[in-house]
């Protein structure tokens, strides 16, 4: 299995730390607004990851975070008027409900950056004691150029950084570059007793210390995030963290493409800033991970309502196979002790060998609709002995379905059951046998009402959810 590494700019073999353990982190949300698509793709991403890398037999320590106390949290907090607790909780708890709508995996850990500031304190504490980081009257600071290598993740010389990064108005700072561990509070803003007086810590060193925290290792596996934090906030926590351990703090660092609006970047003023929120009131989750599965993560991507029309296409052709099959193999338990019909096997492995190439969401979602067309024509064929077949096939989708995170939760039947389906089905099958057609088509009409298509074989009739 093959990534791209951000820190080398290399496609390089992905090889842990300890042979068969992970220890993954990414960063979070900050709570000062509603999550947007932007956002839902980095969380829908390292989730693809993280489920593939499970699959390949990986135990996977994923812990993302919540930054929970920033400037643009203050601020906005000021804007309308309350609390920025208030208003960080009211985020948070959206937040969690974007990722319950999104059906992801939890991680192992998400913590807030307010829940770990005596260790921030701490290595604060340190990276002064070791030389690398000073006081002045508004707060700490880290001294950019004592850090031999400092921009090796982005790429940058260092003297060519001063109109990219955000610099803090300070003229004490030694330095323009240098960047805040800790700042000073006013007594109308949140704060914390450190030795440098009532402060909050600065955004950078929030990650460093929660990532090591959380997966016990001064150097991380995977530390992922969006093209937009390289710089200066991943730059900032690898300068922060061999200051601290004198370590590298990842090993391997992927990053994903940023997402625009109608070749737009999403913006509030522009009109063109859509929530998941939004999303989730006209398509469901799966719907939007089809969008999201037809880039490659590391590149970026262009949404429009059309687009998300084709993706719903496009996932209804995976749900109609998946009804279709089970109710086709209704009889017929799970291919459990089968060896995988060889010609539905080599799907599988094209979507495998996909993934192993820096996670080609794309290619493998090709290989998921090759399967489908296959099973379609096997289905609608007079092969007699295709069950096993089509048993193969209905594994390795729920396999692939599985590592995409297709749920298939939201294709629930509403207002009747399984049983009351097929008692229904029978009675149509008995009218039309009768040449009660126009009863047969008021029993198709009553289901339809209730979400379920009738679908009419050779093998009889089936059906599936609408």
């Amino acid at each position: 299995m093959k990534v791209y590494n951000s820190l080398t700019k290399k496609i390089e073999e992905f090889k842990p730390v300890d042979k068969n353990r992970v220890k993954m982190y990414t960063c979070g949300v900050t709570t000062y607004d509603d999550c947007h698509i932007g956002h839902g793709r980095s969380l829908y991403i390292f989730d693809v990851i993280r489920r593939y890398l499970e699959h390949k037999g990986f135990q996977v320590d994923f812990v993302r975070n919540i930054t929970d106390i920033d400037d643009k949290i203050i601020n906005r907090a000021r804007e309308i008027g309350i609390g920025w607790k208030e208003l960080s909780d009211r985020y948070i708890a959206g937040y969690k409900n974007d990722l319950k709508n999104l059906e992801l995996m939890p991680a192992v850990f998400e913590p807030r950056a307010t829940e770990n500031i005596q260790e921030m304190i701490e290595s604060v504490e340190k990276l002064i004691e070791k030389g690398y980081a000073y006081q002045t009257e508004t707060g700490v600071y880290f001294q950019v150029r004592k850090m031999k290598g400092y921009g090796s993740l982005s790429g940058q010389k260092i003297d060519d950084m001063k109109d990219a990064v955000r610099i803090n108005p300070d003229e004490k700072k030694k330095d323009p570059l240098d960047f805040a561990l800790w700042k000073k509070s006013s007594d109308d803003e949140p704060g914390w007793m450190s030795p440098w007086g009532r402060g909050r810590p600065g955004w950078h060193i929030e990650c460093s210390v929660m990532s090591q925290k959380y997966l016990k290792r001064d150097t991380l596996d995977i530390h992922g995030g969006g093209r937009d934090l390289i710089f200066p906030h991943h730059e900032n926590e690898c300068a922060q963290s061999i200051g601290l351990s004198g370590k590298k703090l990842a090993n391997y660092w992927l990053h994903h493409g940023l997402l625009t609006i109608e070749g737009r970047k999403m913006s509030k003023s522009l009109g063109n800033f859509v929530t998941l929120s939004e999303i989730f009131k006209k398509y469901q989750a799966n719907v939007l991970k089809i969008f999201y599965l037809q880039a490659h993560y590391s590149s970026s991507i262009d949404f429009s309502w059309e687009k998300m029309e084709e993706a719903k296409k496009a996932y209804g052709h995976i749900a109609i196979l998946k009804d279709k099959l089970d109710n086709y193999l209704k009889d017929q338990g799970a291919c459990a002790g089968k060896k995988l019909k060889a010609e539905v096997k080599l799907y599988l492995q094209e979507f495998n060998q996909a993934m192993d190439d820096d996670f080609n969401t794309s290619r493998g979602l090709a290989a998921l609709f090759e399967l489908i067309s296959q099973a379609n024509r096997k289905l609608a064929g007079d092969d007699k002995n295709k069950k096993d077949f089509l048993l193969s096939c209905r594994q390795v989708l729920g396999t692939i379905s599985a590592i995409f995170g297709f749920t298939f939760s939201q294709n629930k039947i509403s207002g009747i059951t399984e049983k009351e389906i097929n008692s229904l089905i029978a009675q149509r099958n008995q009218c039309r046998k009768n040449k009660q057609f126009q009863e047969a088509d008021k029993i198709r009409g009553q289901l339809l009402d209730k979400g379920i298509i009738l679908e009419d074989s050779k093998e009889g009739t089936i059906w599936r959810r609408k």
